[in-house]
């Protein structure tokens, strides 16, 4: 693939040519000049878009998909065309499908189905058989095959000494063990936050205390058996004083916090809108604040769309027997930066590659071009017309977002909207 991009301003703090605007020569996938001018000699195919700015290509650690067995939600065709229209070159793929990937063959199978495209997939195996908490799954195996982490989306590990097994034997190998963080004997059946909110609107309520005390015994269990640990989608403001201490001591601990739960509250559930309906749970404003101070200090280590489709026929009923998720790709970028500046945005969603596997690049001269591509400053509201999914279960639809993805160049192809 080869191309000209004109006029772009590279946001990229490692480049020697960050916040400068300059044209940027892409030869068979390659960077090979970055100047002031260059002209157009060998009429490559340029790239000129309304103040086009350009950084390293996005990754996400959390994204459903659907496929194998729910491709009525998603594919990973479509989810990673997706993810390119978003800005993503790189995605963690959740072991969530039907079956559940469990096994050496199941990762090879996603992996097959993700080849020749602009953004890399990679897969995170389950961590026990089925996702069913009882049995550790293949882990060994599954990181032959390309598994780069181990994790039952949204399952919590209830036994302690299961957790601690698998801290153990992943070591062996370097193997990342991911723990939702829920105490499902707390939580009990609650489907919000258990605060004023749920008292008022009649639902049922999964406390702070559930998040709180899984984080506590998983930190624990991670100091004893010196593993490798990553806590994905923290929602409260004690789990980021825990993850806090932890690092103080050095533990070899990351975690994650889900863009929803930065920029919504639990307020915005008077109307039962089943799209808000997400775990863990919205939470409080000063949950928020803690979270979004967390990621400035470095306790979190990443933000995560926790992209998560789901078809119509499970989310347009009662609120209780709704399925958890949201969509997030499409909306991430934009909902960041009603929080944080360009800069930070961008630190944010380049942030917690090497934790995954992901190679780390930069925008100069010799390096494969991994680049996303956007405007920051285009102001809009979020809709339907903004969806690229095939489910269209958004938290974000009516809210004001600021920044415009153009799409990227990745892995020798462009994907442009």
């Amino acid at each position: 693939m080869n191309a000209l991009i004109k006029s772009a301003t590279i946001v990229d703090s490692k480049s020697d040519f960050h916040n400068e605007t300059v044209d940027i020569l892409i030869e068979k996938g390659r960077i090979t000049k970055i100047s002031q001018q260059i002209s157009n000699t060998n009429n490559y195919k340029e790239v000129r878009k309304d103040n086009l700015h350009i950084s390293q290509g996005w990754f996400d650690s959390s994204v459903s998909f659907g496929e194998p067995g729910y491709e009525e939600r998603e594919t990973i065709s479509n989810g990673l065309k997706t993810a390119a229209k978003s800005g993503f070159t790189a995605v963690a793929l959740n072991a969530n499908a039907n079956p559940v990937i469990d096994s050496y063959a199941d990762i090879a199978l996603v992996k097959v189905k993700s080849n020749d495209n602009a953004v890399k997939l990679y897969p995170i195996g389950a961590l026990t058989k089925c996702s069913s908490g009882v049995d550790l799954a293949e882990l060994f195996d599954m990181t032959n095959a390309g598994a780069v982490a181990f994790y039952d989306y949204q399952n919590p590990i209830s036994n302690p000494n299961l957790m601690k097994i698998a801290l153990q034997y992943a070591s062996n190998f370097n193997g990342l063990v991911c723990s939702f963080p829920q105490e499902n004997r707390i939580s009990g059946s609650g489907v919000v936050n258990e605060h004023i909110n749920s008292t008022k609107l009649g639902l049922k309520g999964n406390p702070a205390l559930s998040e709180e005390l899984q984080v506590a015994r998983d930190l624990f269990l991670l100091e004893y058996t010196e593993g490798k640990l990553h806590i994905p989608t923290i929602s409260t403001a004690k789990s980021v004083e825990l993850i806090r201490a932890a690092k103080a001591k050095k533990l070899n601990i990351t975690c994650s916090v889900a863009v929803h739960n930065l920029v919504f509250t639990d307020n915005v559930l008077s109307e039962f809108d089943t799209n808000y309906k997400v775990l863990p749970p919205l939470r409080t404003q000063t949950d928020c604040e803690a979270l979004i101070e967390g990621l400035k200090d470095g306790t979190i280590d990443m933000v995560t769309t926790d992209h998560n489709p789901i078809d119509i026929e499970h989310k347009k009923i009662e609120f209780d027997f709704a399925k958890y998720g949201t969509i997030g790709l499409e909306s991430a970028f934009g909902a960041l930066q009603t929080i944080f500046t360009t800069k930070k945005a961008i630190s944010i969603l380049t942030q917690g590659k090497s934790r995954f596997g992901v190679t780390e690049t930069s925008i100069k001269e010799g390096e494969l071009a991994d680049l996303t591509l956007f405007n920051p400053d285009t102001v809009y509201n979020f809709s339907l017309a903004d969806i690229s999914s095939k489910s269209k279960n958004s938290a974000f639809f009516g809210t004001a977002l600021k920044g415009e993805t153009y799409g990227i160049i990745a892995n020798n192809k462009m994907i442009l909207k």
